[in-house]
């Protein structure tokens, strides 16, 4: 795997797969991200020996606690990064494909005060 961006976003797709389909395999993740088998069993090896997942005897693959912790954080960056951009004008496939770049390197500041503008918008529309 080249870069702690890459395991990011390996974690956040199987933990969407795991979402909408309830089992994941590699072929799965691999469709999904239009990569190569060879590449995702080899990125999944890599997140096996770091602890991040686990493959049972199926082949399904499982998020261990410490993964699924990681990929629901990039999940989230991505969530609400996507609806902010959506938010302020930017259309869905861009915004999509934006806060998936964005999703691996903005701060925990700036990230942080964009979720408190989402949220304190939200009440403000419920109060109206």
């Amino acid at each position: 795997m080249r870069s702690f961006e890459s395991r990011e976003d390996y974690l956040e797709t199987i933990l969407v797969l795991y979402q909408e389909k309830g089992a994941v395999r590699s072929i799965d993740v691999a469709e999904r991200m239009k990569f190569s088998k060879p590449s995702v069993s080899r990125a999944v090896g890599l997140l096996k020996s770091a602890g991040l997942v686990t493959m049972d005897r199926e082949g399904f693959l499982r998020l261990t606690s410490e993964g699924e912790a990681a990929a629901r954080g990039v999940y989230e960056r991505h969530t609400v990064l996507r609806d902010f951009l959506i938010q302020i004008g930017v259309d869905a496939a861009t915004a999509a494909e934006d806060a998936c770049r964005m999703e691996h390197v903005i701060s925990t500041q700036t990230f942080e005060s964009i979720r408190k503008q989402l949220k304190d918008e939200d009440k403000e529309r419920i109060v109206r």
